[in-house]
C-alpha cells in the first residue's frame, strides 16, 4: 500500500534535497519500520491517515524492540521529513508528527587534544620515510582546515588554491564549501607533492587524488584512523583519539579563541548551527577549569 509513497520519498531525497545514497537508504528504513509496525498492528493506513497517537504507539513499540534513545531520535527525524515530503506532493493534508517528542539525549563532549598535544603527536612522524612525509601534510591538514576524514581521503590536486590559501572541500551531499589553510599545511603538501607523491604512478581515475599509497591508490579512512592510533601511542597519550579527534580540536580551539559561531559552522560545513553549538559547551567546560585553576575563589579551598 505503501511502495508509492516510498518511491515518490525517494525520488524527492534524492532531487530536492541531494542526499547521498547512504542518508537516502536510512530514511527509507525509517519509513519501513512504521510500514513494519503498521502491519504488526494490523492497521491498514495510508499516511494521511496516520494520526500522532498512532506514531506515539509507534516509538513505544520500537522502543521496546531495544532501539536506543538516539536511534529513536533519529526515526522520529526521518518520519518528520517524509511529512514534510506528503505535505508538499498534497498526499496529506496535516502533519501528524508535528508534535511527536523526541527522547532527551544527553550529548556526549568528545576528546579533544590541546595545541601542544596536536604538536607532540605530529612530531612523532618519522620524516625519513616518504609515508611519513606523506603523513605529516596529511595531519597539518585536517587540523589545518578541520576536515571530515573522508573529505581529507578524497580531496584533489584541482580543490588545491594554495597560492590564496583556500582548499574546495566536498562535504556530505556534495556540498562544496572553500576552507582556508595554515600556511604549515601549505608548506608540507608542497614538500609532498614535489619530493614524494610526484615518484608515485596513480592507478587509472586516481591522478587528480592528492594523498595516495605506494600503489597509486588514496588512502582508506581505516588507514587514516590506523596511522594517527600509532602516533597516539608513541607519543603516550591516554585519550581516545581518533581523525575526528583533530577536527574537534580544530573547532575547540576557534572557540576557545573567540572565533564566530556562524563562521566555525561554514568551515566545518555544517548543515545546522545546532551542531556546531556543541563546541560552545565545550567552551564553558574550558572556561570552568580555567576558573578553578586561576580564580582565588577556587584555588584558595
Amino acid at each position: 500500500m505503501w511502495l508509492p509513497y516510498k518511491k515518490g520519498f525517494k525520488a524527492y531525497l534524492q532531487l530536492e534535497r541531494s542526499l547521498a545514497n547512504n542518508s537516502i537508504e536510512a530514511y527509507l528504513n525509517d519509513i519501513e519500520k512504521l510500514t513494519t509496525f503498521l502491519e504488526d498492528q494490523q492497521l491498514a493506513k495510508t499516511p494521511d491517515q496516520v494520526t500522532l497517537a498512532d506514531l506515539q504507539k509507534f516509538i513505544k513499540w520500537i522502543a521496546e524492540l531495544g532501539m536506543t534513545q538516539s536511534s529513536q531520535a533519529r526515526i522520529i527525524s526521518g518520519i518528520r521529513t517524509f511529512y514534510k515530503f506528503c505535505l508538499l506532493e498534497d498526499i496529506s493534508k496535516k502533519d501528524p508528527s508535528t508534535l511527536l517528542e523526541a527522547p532527551k539525549l544527553v550529548r556526549h563532549l568528545p576528546d579533544t587534544l590541546s595545541f601542544e598535544e596536536i604538536e607532540l603527536l605530529i612530531s612523532q612522524v618519522d620524516l625519513s620515510t616518504p609515508e611519513g612525509g606523506r603523513n605529516k601534510a596529511i595531519l597539518e591538514t585536517l587540523y589545518s582546515c578541520g576536515l571530515r576524514v573522508s573529505e581529507v581521503v578524497n580531496l584533489k590536486i584541482s580543490q588545491l588554491f594554495l597560492d590564496v590559501g583556500f582548499i574546495r572541500v566536498i562535504g556530505k551531499g556534495n556540498k562544496e564549501r572553500l576552507v582556508p589553510i595554515g600556511s604549515d599545511a601549505i608548506k608540507y603538501i608542497g614538500i609532498y607533492r614535489e619530493h614524494i607523491r610526484n615518484t608515485i604512478k596513480p592507478k587509472s581515475g586516481e591522478e587528480d587524488i592528492l594523498f595516495l599509497n605506494r600503489r597509486g591508490s588514496r588512502l582508506t579512512r581505516v588507514m587514516i584512523f590506523l596511522i594517527i592510533k600509532d602516533l597516539a601511542a608513541k607519543a603516550e597519550l591516554k585519550k581516545t583519539i581518533s581523525p575526528h579527534t583533530f577536527r574537534h580540536s580544530f573547532a575547540t580551539h576557534l572557540v576557545e579563541g573567540g572565533a564566530d559561531l556562524r563562521a566555525v559552522q561554514e568551515m566545518l560545513g555544517h548543515e545546522s548551527i545546532t551542531t556546531t553549538e556543541i563546541y560552545t559547551h565545550l567552551d564553558r567546560e574550558y572556561l570552568r577549569k580555567t576558573l578553578e585553576n586561576y580564580h582565588p575563589a577556587f584555588t584558595n579551598k
